[in-house]
């Protein structure tokens, strides 16, 4: 088999760059998925991430070293194994983050990635219901929508965030990002709108764009510092390679991409050589750099009903399931989070550091059931933690997991800036018209005083869990520590770009899927300007 293009990853990224690639009938693309087709119906089902997340069918379900920031835990990072990749089973929470944040991103020398350049890019995709304005674009094949669903705890969170004094923002993707208000989404009619069935699905007709799925990686190929094809192991562990003609494009996200660039003798060459791989190109960035949003979910029980009552008896599931099923209606369409707030926690800070998702459920984790009890959950987080973490090879073997090392809360700003937010989220609980339906202060409890800055970092460390945001793998830049170029090239290697959320020099001030597609944009276009 041969090519001019092959992508590895059918993710966020690598899902739209198949696409606009094959819109060129000259271009033979072929697209490697290690996962399967996206045929399980709870994938297409909004709230199916309940039934998605840690399914070992379409979940990657890695999970940390013991991690010293989190008390020695070692917690479940989820990460989508199916085409679409992690927007098959991710939240539906449409975020592209600060305009700021691509304007770093310029100033580090990174030349047509700020925010005048990305705008456009993510208006392209975008199919907003509300309209188009100058932010926002429609006729775009990701759909972005309103909340189908509405719930009075959620409302009652909106309305004491006002009252502790936090604006009401009805959109935080408009002209500024600060304020309280109601996530946007990635569904249409009530269905997911993932990467694969926005960008992939209207593709593979084609006839110049094939998709092999179940295709684990093994190695990209070199000869001497050229990239001629890719090898993978097949549904029946056959060893197969395929011909670049023009180039490989790796988009296979924040852990797969610097653990196959790793496999493929481009890395740090001591850590290579420690795990029986010959170093070809020494770059000692691949796989450093990491970092991920960090969430500590606060749990409050309620003296009214929320939707842990509502699933909790095979009648109402069935009630809702009908609802669904007939009017594409209900708590079947709801996002991971209803309501959110982009804040500051201290004046001196330019813009929003924190970031609230707002649950009219509880849970331990969405794969495992809500709580017995009427509550909602408060998730903050802090947008750009300065801790950073890396990736690890565990040997020359595709199929075995890298060493995932996040090294959270390793900074003082990070320690104090999650302190803060847990703050924020109990003084908001403490307003009304939210205090009225708290009956009681689960996690953490009314006990632990907000004046006590070590034992709420001690809760927060013992009980904050990864919002699923692992980006910076794959630096973009020009120092030492980069891995691709402003083209995403990957530095000292002719014909090989990475395109997906590793290559964030410093991660975006909100949800990552978003950003992942634009990013996708960016490649296809830079990849067809280069002729």
């Amino acid at each position: 088999m041969d090519a001019d293009f092959i992508v590895i990853g059918a993710g966020s990224s690598g899902c739209v760059i198949a696409n606009r690639l094959s819109a060129d009938p000259r271009n033979k693309v072929v697209l490697l998925e290690a996962g399967g087709p996206d045929t399980n119906p709870w994938i297409h089902i909004p709230v199916g991430y309940f039934k998605t997340m840690h399914n070992p069918s379409v979940d990657w379900c890695y999970k940390t070293e013991p991690d010293p920031g989190l008390n020695g835990r070692s917690i479940d990072w989820p990460r989508g194994k199916v085409l679409g990749g992690s927007s098959s089973l991710n939240g539906l929470l449409y975020v592209r983050g600060q305009k700021e944040d691509y304007d770093r991103w310029r100033q580090m020398g990174n030349e047509g990635w700020g925010w005048k350049d990305v705008l456009p890019l993510f208006k392209r995709s975008e199919d907003q219901e509300r309209g188009a304005d100058e932010f926002h674009g429609t006729g775009g094949p990701l759909a972005v929508s309103n909340m189908r669903i509405q719930r009075p705890i959620c409302d009652a969170w909106v309305a004491a965030a006002q009252e502790a004094g936090y604006p009401f923002n009805p959109d935080y993707n408009g002209a500024q990002q600060e304020g309280v208000g109601y996530f946007q989404l990635t569904t249409r009619n009530g269905r997911r709108c993932s990467s694969a069935v926005a960008f992939l699905k209207p593709a593979r007709k084609r006839d110049n764009l094939r998709v092999v799925t179940r295709a684990l990686v093994e190695k990209i190929n070199l000869d001497g510092r050229r990239v001629t094809g890719v090898t993978y192991l097949d549904n029946a562990g056959q060893r197969q390679t395929i011909t670049a003609r023009r180039e490989v494009i790796l988009s296979a996200g924040a852990i797969n991409s610097p653990q196959t660039l790793m496999l493929s003798g481009i890395g740090p060459a001591a850590h290579l050589s420690e795990n029986g791989i010959e170093p070809l190109v020494d770059l000692p960035g691949v796989g450093q750099g990491l970092q991920d949003h960090l969430q500590a979910r606060l749990v409050y029980k309620c003296n009214e009903p929320t939707l842990n009552d509502e699933v909790r008896s095979l009648f109402n599931q069935a009630r809702i399931a009908l609802k669904y099923a007939l009017f594409r209606a209900g708590p079947m369409t709801m996002a991971a989070s209803l309501a959110t707030g982009f804040m500051k926690t201290r004046p001196e800070v330019a813009t929003p550091d924190i970031q609230f998702h707002v649950q009219p459920w509880s849970a331990d984790s969405p794969g495992e059931g809500v709580h017995p009890f009427s509550a909602f959950t408060m998730s903050v987080c802090q947008l750009r933690p300065e801790s950073r973490g890396e990736i690890r090879l565990k040997g020359p073997d595709p199929q075995k997991y890298p060493k995932i090392i996040p090294n959270y809360l390793s900074t003082e700003t990070d320690c104090r800036t999650i302190v803060d937010g847990v703050n924020i989220a109990r003084r908001i609980a403490r307003h009304n018209p939210l205090a009225t339906k708290v009956a009681e202060e689960f996690r953490p409890h009314a006990d632990l005083s907000m004046d006590d800055y070590q034992g709420t970092l001690d809760w927060a460390r013992s009980n904050s869990v990864s919002i699923y945001h692992p980006t910076g793998t794959c630096k973009m830049g020009a120092g030492e520590d980069a891995v691709v170029d402003a083209q995403l090239r990957v530095h000292g290697i002719e014909g090989l770009r990475v395109a997906d959320c590793s290559i964030m020099p410093e991660i975006v001030s909100g949800n990552t899927n978003a950003p992942a597609i634009m990013i996708g944009e960016k490649a296809s276009d830079l990849i067809t300007a280069s002729g």
